[in-house]
């Protein structure tokens, strides 16, 4: 039974890499395979393995995140941070910069294409090319994906895993957490991007400023955030009380909007059906597949196959995690690779004696700044070069890698010093 649910597995990632449009029906396919061969009952599959609450999270943050860009308050961040900048390079590096922040709490895509017309806008101004600007904005948005509990599926994944709170991904055990890590990235990120944008960009930039259609997304947004950072104190990790508070404030804004607002049903149909259900559905096969995985003990084989490899050596293991994160998800979509991983690194951890976050955090890392390097590591990165096509700018493999290349390696070295230093 190991070897055929390897060999299900491994079926699974293959048409996942050749065929990512299709990859929720190429995981679910697999988990009904192996609930029908019998390697776990359905009644584990659906109570045990399907981890409802990280979907209830990220259904609710996904439909906060549209209403908060239908409110148009990040349209009136960015207005303001230009209007006070200096000059126009410094304006497009800070829009960067809050593009990243932004990320943090709301959906990667959602925040790529919130601020995809303001830079259209600028580099149009400007006279200059946008390719830079709106590469800019994918990998900036992707750095900060794992930063909080509400970041991205990975950041979701890894908090029910290790039983971390909102609270934890700030300071935990006394230490920086992972946000504070990924904070080290993006200040390099910014200032590779500052070191292209600040020259010549020497223009005061003046604009016609939007206005602030509501401010109720933007409350039920801090109210999430609130929910989670008090729920934090009572419970660990991503408990049925931080995922119900989220898909009911979600809910509560979709009928808000509806009703309240008055844009009727139609439209918040159509606001739901705008959700990523292939993402919500890609969570549902994979968590029953690498559950199995888990079942048969393939997960403690791999563990015992790189403790071979690493020996006693915690650096070589630290950096061997660090490396395969990147380059597997340069190239493979990193939810499976991290709900597969995370046991594997924290098994290693324990066999060195180690803290599992020094592994767990490097894993994280690699995997969340390693779909930066091409451009189609990252659902932000192929929105980005989507929209520079329908501007008539053509970016091929090569031309995302001049940018993404020297990007990753210098946002992952300073987030891997910063981590070793901390937790190392």
């Amino acid at each position: 039974m190991k070897w055929i649910v390897l060999a299900i597995t491994i079926v699974m990632y293959a048409v996942v890499v050749a065929f990512p449009h299709k990859k929720a029906w190429a995981t679910l396919l697999a988990a009904v395979l192996i609930v029908i061969l019998g390697v776990v009952s359905p009644l584990d599959a659906l109570g045990t393995l399907i981890n409802w609450n990280v979907l209830m999270i990220y259904i609710g943050s996904l439909i906060l995140a549209e209403l908060f860009i239908y409110s148009r308050v990040p349209a009136v961040i960015a207005d303001v941070i230009v209007l006070r900048s200096p000059n126009a390079g410094v304006a497009i590096v800070a829009l960067l910069v809050i593009t990243g922040l932004l990320s943090a709490f709301v959906e990667n895509v959602a925040t790529v294409l919130v601020m995809a017309p303001i830079a259209l806008s600028l580099c149009a101004k400007l006279k200059m090319a946008p390719t830079r600007f709106m590469v800019g904005l994918a990998v900036m948005a992707n750095l900060q994906g794992t930063a909080t509990l509400i970041g991205d599926p990975p950041s979701m994944i890894f908090a029910s895993f290790a039983g971390y709170g909102f609270n934890d991904f700030f300071v935990y055990d006394g230490r920086a957490s992972i946000f504070f890590i990924v904070q080290t990235g993006m200040l390099a990120g910014a200032v590779y991007f500052y070191a292209y944008f600040a020259k010549g960009n020497k223009t005061k930039l003046s604009i016609n400023r939007e206005s602030v259609l509501t401010t109720i997304p933007v409350i039920l947004l801090l109210l999430m955030i609130l929910g989670l950072a008090g729920s934090s104190f009572f419970h660990t990790g991503v408990s049925f009380i931080s995922g119900s508070l989220t898909l009911g404030l979600g809910v509560a804004g979709l009928l808000w909007y509806a009703f309240i607002r008055k844009e009727g049903v139609p439209a918040a149909v159509a606001l739901a059906r705008r959700l990523d259900w292939e993402t919500i559905l890609f969570l549902v096969g994979i968590f029953v597949v690498i559950g199995a995985v888990g079942e048969t003990g393939l997960l403690g084989d791999l563990a015992q196959a790189l403790s071979a490899i690493i020996g006693d050596n915690v650096l070589l293991g630290f950096a061997v995690i660090i490396l395969a994160s990147v380059f597997v998800s340069a190239f493979v979509d990193n939810v499976p690779y991290i709900i597969a991983m995370l046991p594997v690194t924290a098994t290693l951890a324990g066999s060195l004696s180690l803290k599992p976050e020094l592994y767990m955090f490097a894993l994280l890392i690699g995997s969340c700044l390693g779909g930066n390097l091409t451009p189609f590591g990252a659902s932000a990165n192929v929105v980005s070069v989507g929209i520079l096509k329908k501007e008539g700018v053509k970016l091929d493999f090569a031309g995302w890698l001049k940018i993404g290349l020297p990007f990753t390696l210098i946002t992952t070295t300073a987030a891997t010093f910063f981590l070793w230093f901390i937790w190392g």
